[in-house]
């Protein structure tokens, strides 16, 4: 006879501001927000290190910094997924800004090579991520949102506290930044 699965979690089914109403009382519900939004952060967070360890570490402290600030959290028409990419998005600037304060050894570098994603080659990733790392803060944030998360013109536009139209036209624009990025360095032989 077959085992049977666990019954599903009945806080897995809530909203999320059901969620975070209940977790400022209930550590469960939080662990249900935690589950629900784990790996997108993550994934996020990976995608902007290219290092497995950080991403863990900054995720780790992504929630609990939530946990820690629950009690501030409001609503105001934007989902709890843009508060917490907000903290991750935030971290990841103190992240970038205390590497530039500390050089990485050569083995830290090495280590934080990410695999590139077929068909592309590995040289094709990397001239696409020094392309974006050349762009403003703001636009590397739209391209993550919207291409590594896979969110909507309409969730980044919550998210970012725009509107849809503004993301639209922002991305449009900042995709033919990066095309010229891209040409420039294929005219300079990278």
């Amino acid at each position: 006879m077959p085992a049977a699965s666990p019954p599903p979690d009945p806080l897995a089914q809530l909203p999320d501001d059901e969620l975070v109403r209940r977790a400022r009382t209930d550590r469960a519900a939080f662990g249900a927000l935690y589950e629900r939004y784990v790996d997108r952060i993550y994934s996020y967070l990976l995608y902007r290190t290219a290092n497995p360890a950080d991403a863990e570490d900054l995720t780790a402290r992504v929630f609990f910094q939530a946990l820690q600030h629950l009690d501030t959290f409001e609503e105001r028409g934007l989902p709890f997924s843009a508060w917490l990419f907000t903290i991750a998005h935030n971290l990841v600037a103190n992240y970038y800004r205390d590497r530039a304060r500390r050089p990485t050894s050569s083995l830290d570098a090495a280590g934080n090579a990410a695999a590139p994603p077929p068909p592309l080659s590995t040289e094709d990733v990397q001239a696409i991520r020094q392309a974006i790392a050349q762009l403003p803060p703001e636009r590397q944030h739209l391209i993550l949102l919207k291409y590594a998360q896979g969110m909507s013109n309409a969730e980044i536009a919550r998210a970012m506290g725009r509107s849809e139209g503004a993301i639209k036209s922002l991305l449009r624009r900042t995709l033919d930044q990066l095309r010229r990025l891209l040409s420039a360095q294929e005219e300079n032989g990278r």
